[in-house]
């Protein structure tokens, strides 16, 4: 299994529900499947020969636009990132809850547009929101027991961006902000923001958000190393999620620091769940008048207001 290809164990049945996917690339063969798991039925739009192939293969009825698309009960729109508005314009005369991938668009302006037409009806999929990792972070930091929270640290690195019509930002930073969210249960106001290039794209960017708590954030699609970790750093401790797949949140409790190796430190387990599953079983849930997605389309504008807040402080905005 690779790294991205999440494999969904759902609890829930929903049978009955109708959720159309728009777009079935890489990513959203998975969000079908996931969709599938939980027994919704699925009706894809889908126009390219593999994509069609893909929504065959996942047991989807396909059709080639929206206009073909017959009543369903909500929308998950997996298209090119550059694509997302104007699909989810589209769309927003069916009157349903639409769930758009990560960042809800590249720009300000239709962010905006979008959520003043239709926000309480659209949500943003941040799977780290639904990370038991990520979660745990967020409860043990929070729970006061390690003192006060000073700050978080990630790093998401990889080599290449599999994405072709956005840089590395637009792609990777969403992910991080998520986390910060969930940990800090706010975002914090960008303070500064370097990045590097390659081929005249941006391929990275290191930035601090914040200053009491504060979020720093190394994001690069030109490393040599696969790296998805996250600290948090409070008065007593640093709590670590080295990896997505880690079993455990490790504790290393800092009270008189000495130089050399580092304690040995308190295993937090972590659930196995998936968070692309749990966060469909959350909108599915919400399709059936359960709470609404963790993110919302005021949150989605957020972290594109952040995302140019810092690509203009790198001197890098368009």
């Amino acid at each position: 299994m690779t790294r991205d290809a999440e494999h969904a164990e759902p609890t829930v049945a929903y049978d009955g529900l109708h959720v159309a996917l728009i777009g079935c690339g890489n990513w959203g063969r998975h969000i079908l499947r996931d969709l599938r798991g939980l027994g919704v039925t699925v009706t894809v739009v889908a126009r390219s020969p593999d994509s069609i192939a893909r929504a065959h293969d996942g047991g989807a009825t396909v059709v080639a636009d929206v206009g073909a698309l017959g009543p369903v009960h909500g929308i998950v729109v997996a298209t090119p990132t550059v694509t997302h508005a104007e699909v989810i314009e589209s769309v927003l005369d069916r009157g349903v809850p639409v769930f758009v991938e990560k960042p809800m668009t590249p720009d300000l302006d239709s962010a905006r547009r979008l959520c003043d037409v239709a926000g309480e009806r659209i949500f943003v999929m941040d799977k780290w929101r639904y990370h038991p990792g990520i979660e745990t972070l967020g409860e043990l930091a929070r729970s006061g027991a390690y003192g006060r929270i000073q700050g978080v640290t990630s790093r998401r690195h990889q080599w290449g961006n599999p994405h072709d019509d956005v840089d590395a930002v637009w792609i990777l930073a969403p992910h991080d902000l998520s986390i910060a969210v969930e940990v800090l249960g706010h975002l914090p106001a960008p303070v500064h923001a370097a990045v590097d290039r390659s081929d005249g794209r941006i391929t990275g960017m290191r930035a601090l958000l914040g200053t009491d708590p504060w979020h720093a954030l190394s994001i690069s699609v030109r490393s040599a190393s696969w790296d998805r970790s996250v600290q948090v750093h409070t008065d007593d401790a640093l709590l670590v999620l080295p990896d997505s797949y880690a079993e455990h949140v490790s504790v290393y409790r800092s009270q008189g620091i000495a130089f050399g190796d580092p304690p040995e430190p308190e295993r937090v387990p972590v659930s196995n769940a998936m968070p692309l599953a749990r966060e469909l079983e959350a909108f599915v849930g919400h399709l059936v008048g359960g709470p609404a997605p963790k993110t919302s389309a005021a949150d989605g504008i957020a972290s594109v207001e952040c995302i140019e807040r810092l690509l203009a402080l790198a001197g890098a905005a368009s």
